[in-house]
């Protein structure tokens, strides 16, 4: 087990730790217990969360034992933000986004064998404690000065906003959960971003002075951010999440396909699980052929197979081949169909119109005239069929699924139409 820390140095996802050498040596003396919590301040993870999943998946198969941990009572409250006070939900709210992300991490962790997960809830351990019991035993033991240093509280106290007492109370209640764990379990790692490294170790520091034996730990992964200094995990449509209602498949599959370059090996090593030969392999490839983006699509594959399936993972890559003339649209089902045109520029119209005019109604050509020229020098199609007839409209039988013309302008620029019923 001692070998996950070269392992997650190599891959970049080793950002510090309170004591390197003891962390080594408590995993060579092992098993280690571990935990990582997640607040269901929204109905779903993002991408972002994506690399403590990971990470917990990880460090499973190097040996440890993994407490995922969804918070039913710390997302009532949520980690205070640099910017502004969050909105409270009610705990009706929280409780069934508990669930929803509890579905979205028990995939990626085995719940059998000697190291088998376990799913746990702070709401357990704190439902049934006073606001007297809770200042008494846990806030005693934490220092407002201290508190006063972590970087979000740092900016909130500096705003006109300021910060509430509740979100300020928040890392006695994330101090608390490794102190129970501990207790209850016999956790001795907490991993984490290294953005709550603050809260990581508002929980070692409270273990210590009521556990003076206990010996524990927190690892931190590093902050992604993407090489244009924008933040990791959004899209131009806004984050992407692990819920196929919130982000399609398609929409997932397509955010890593259209990775950056700079990024790209950054990624690879962080998420994905090919050995180091493959990835150097896939380097190599970026470096020489960067149009081919072997890379990405390895990431694109590897990642929506994981998060949908791979029956899902096979349908995106049938439909993004399709789309450009690579496939058959009409073997496309609706909802992957719906969800791929739903990323490419498309109108509503009520009847078919002359392909020119379409073509003009999508932004595939700037007028008329530039639209017979399209079609005239052999360059515009509809469902991937060459149109020579700029002035005639597609027939309703052509329609996909009742309802979808697929335009393609050249062999790169796609548009959509959507027939509605009037």
């Amino acid at each position: 087990m001692t070998d996950i820390v070269d392992e997650l140095k190599w891959r970049g996802l080793f950002a510090q730790s309170t004591d390197e050498d003891a962390l080594r040596k408590a995993l060579a003396d092992g098993p280690v217990t571990f935990y990582c919590g997640f607040d269901p301040t929204a109905a779903s993870l993002h991408v972002g969360h994506l690399v403590q999943v990971l990470t917990m998946r990880r460090l499973q198969l190097a040996g440890l034992r993994p407490l995922a941990l969804v918070g039913g009572a710390t997302g009532q409250i949520g980690d205070p933000r640099p910017t502004a006070e969050r909105t409270l939900n009610d705990p009706e709210t929280i409780a069934a986004r508990v669930e929803r992300l509890r579905g979205q991490i028990e995939p990626f962790l085995t719940f059998e064998g000697p190291n088998a997960a376990t799913m746990v809830n702070n709401l357990d351990w704190t439902a049934g404690l006073s606001a007297i019991e809770f200042l008494r035993d846990i806030g005693k033991h934490f220092r407002v000065n201290k508190m006063l240093t972590k970087d979000s509280v740092a900016r909130r106290l500096e705003s006109q906003e300021g910060i509430s007492y509740t979100e300020f109370s928040y890392q006695l209640l994330q101090g608390m959960d490794f102190l129970e764990l501990y207790r209850r379990h016999g956790c001795t790692l907490q991993q984490g971003g290294s953005d709550q490294w603050g809260n990581l170790t508002a929980g070692i520091d409270l273990i210590h002075r009521m556990e003076p034996d206990a010996e524990v730990h927190a690892l931190a992964t590093p902050l992604m951010v993407k090489a244009d200094g924008t933040k990791f995990g959004k899209s131009e449509s806004g984050a992407v999440w692990l819920d196929p209602e919130m982000t399609t498949p398609y929409a997932f599959y397509q955010f890593w396909l259209n990775v950056d370059d700079r990024d790209i090996s950054t990624y690879m090593r962080i998420l994905s699980f090919r050995s180091r030969e493959e990835l150097d392999e896939l380097e190599r490839l970026t470096e020489e052929r960067p149009q081919a983006r072997s890379a990405q699509r390895s990431l694109a594959e590897e990642l929506t197979t994981l998060v949908h399936g791979g029956a899902q993972c096979a349908a995106v890559i049938a439909a993004s081949k399709a789309l450009f003339g690579q496939g058959d649209l009409g073997e496309l089902d609706e909802a992957t169909l719906g969800a791929a045109l739903s990323e490419v520029p498309h109108a509503r119209i009520t009847e078919p119109a002359p392909l020119v005019d379409l073509l003009v109604e999508v932004g595939l050509a700037a007028s008329k005239s530039a639209a017979r020229r399209t079609v005239k020098e052999g360059g515009a199609y509809v469902n991937n069929t060459k149109v020579t007839d700029g002035e005639a409209a597609p027939a309703r039988e052509e329609l996909l699924h009742g309802r979808w013309l697929v335009l393609r302008r050249g062999k790169k620029n796609l548009a959509a139409v959507e027939v509605t019923a009037g």
